[in-house]
């Protein structure tokens, strides 16, 4: 159900909270499993390969942006000036 909703453009995990009726932190929750469940398609099971993907988080102080964060979840501070205005990580579906 929650693959549905990253297909056809990025969200946050506020988009999808609301979209599917469960709160933010169960949809971080799910996200490792979407994107495990779209890396074990094959074609037999629609023949495109998809993978779960990320838009970064930037700091609104400074323009940090967190290219290399492995954690899903928004972060909470920008490393470099503190500041904890920061943009909200959004997620997508790519596929072939």
């Amino acid at each position: 159900m929650m693959a549905a909703e990253l297909e056809g453009g990025m969200r946050t995990a506020k988009d999808l909270s609301r979209a599917l009726g469960i709160r933010e932190k169960e949809v971080i929750e799910h996200l490792p499993h979407v994107a495990r469940s779209l890396g074990h398609k094959g074609p037999h099971e629609g023949g495109r390969e998809e993978k779960l993907v990320t838009e970064p988080s930037e700091c609104l102080g400074c323009g940090f942006v967190f290219r290399k964060r492995a954690r899903l979840k928004t972060p909470g501070k920008c490393p470099v000036c503190r500041s904890e205005e920061i943009t909200e990580t959004r997620y997508g579906i790519k596929g072939g």
